[in-house]
């Protein structure tokens, strides 16, 4: 299937309405690139145990934008976890990183992950 055409299927199922069709879209977009974010941080960070934090930081953001951006982060979030049980990456760290994804989505502060001594640029 065509990526647009996906597009477009999503928010038939998901109940868009017109007007906000290209607010939901720009959302998601936007959701995308602070999904994005939060990962390069982390690969450049390379600071351990600040996993959890990258996704619970990543997921607030997407989803401060609105609708579209939690719904973006939430189909990254789960795509990522359910690629990593295909290839048979620990069960119970996907559990936890889904725990921070939720958290981040929830709209509760991503700092209760942030590790000791993680530089301020983060």
């Amino acid at each position: 299937m065509k990526p647009s055409i996906a597009i477009i299927f999503c928010f038939l199922v998901l109940g868009v309405d017109s007007q906000r069709w290209f607010q939901f879209m720009k959302e998601a977009g936007q959701g995308t690139r602070d999904m994005w974010r939060a990962y390069s941080d982390m690969r450049e960070a390379n600071w351990k145990d600040s996993d959890k934090y990258f996704h619970a930081r990543g997921n607030y953001d997407a989803a401060q934008r609105g609708p579209g951006g939690a719904w973006a982060a939430k189909v990254i979030s789960d795509a990522r976890e359910d690629i990593q049980r295909f290839t048979g990456h620990g069960a119970e760290d996907s559990r936890a990183d889904q725990f921070a994804n939720e958290w981040g989505r929830s709209g509760k502060d991503p700092n209760h992950f942030r590790p000791a001594g993680l530089p301020s640029k983060y």
